[in-house]
């Protein structure tokens, strides 16, 4: 059988990302959870070893080309869903201080059983994005916040901003769309005390593209967001 990790690595380390080594046993644990609970569970489309190791972890862990958090830094992954990318950036940087929130049980169910199989010391946090970013105990608390196709990135700033403190920074990972959401989103990280977003397009080995749209927030959220969905849905920012 091919040694994916072996490959995952040499990719990683002609990006200048490297991987400690613990990640080796815990990637493939992760990755052989992920396939068992998908069976039972719609966690990913993506079940191929191969195209696990590249469209799930080699693509979470680009975010390390791009963002470089200082040790110990607090991070919260925002709609995590089976994990992506904050699992993967929490095994590539164990002292990273890692929250994982999701709106679903079943997913944090998943995480808990990977958190336990790993030893990681992940924060699972059950609530939807627009009402944890107004709970005090997570509010412009991080650091970094992150998310992975989750909305569009001006609706995704609105859910996503309120949790960075000033100087922190957020970080979307998206598809070829990045640079014209990117755009789109201006207005809203400006309203949400934003600066405009830097993209940085890359190409994985299948040809396809992931931008990485960055924001640094320069003052804190304004109160009133986030909205409630009915209001963010009626009226995106």
């Amino acid at each position: 059988m091919t040694d994916f990790f072996d490959l995952l690595k040499s990719e990683c380390e002609t990006q200048g990302i490297s991987l400690p080594d613990s990640a080796k046993a815990q990637l493939k644990t992760y990755m052989e959870l992920l396939i068992d609970w998908n069976s039972r569970m719609n966690l990913t489309a993506i079940t191929e070893p191969k195209e696990i190791y590249l469209k799930h972890f080699y693509d979470c862990l680009l975010f390390f080309k791009y963002c470089n958090p200082e040790e110990n830094a607090t991070l919260i992954d925002v709609g995590t869903g089976a994990g992506f990318p904050g699992v993967v950036l929490g095994i590539a940087r164990p002292d990273l201080k890692i929250t994982l929130l999701d709106s679903l049980q079943k997913r944090l169910t998943f995480l808990e059983a990977v958190k336990s199989e790993l030893g990681l010391s992940f924060t699972l946090v059950h609530s939807r994005a627009e009402d944890g970013g107004q709970k005090p105990n997570l509010r412009e608390q991080f650091q970094i916040a992150t998310a992975r196709a989750v909305a569009r990135l001006n609706v995704l700033s609105e859910y996503c901003l309120p949790y960075v403190k000033p100087g922190g920074v957020f970080v979307s990972m998206k598809g070829p769309a990045g640079y014209s959401e990117a755009e789109e989103a201006a207005a809203a990280a400006k309203k949400l005390g934003g600066e405009p977003f830097s993209v940085f397009k890359e190409t994985l080995s299948d040809s396809s593209v992931r931008c990485f749209c960055i924001t640094k927030k320069i003052s804190q959220t304004p109160t009133t967001f986030p909205r409630s969905p009915a209001k963010i849905a009626k009226k995106p920012l």
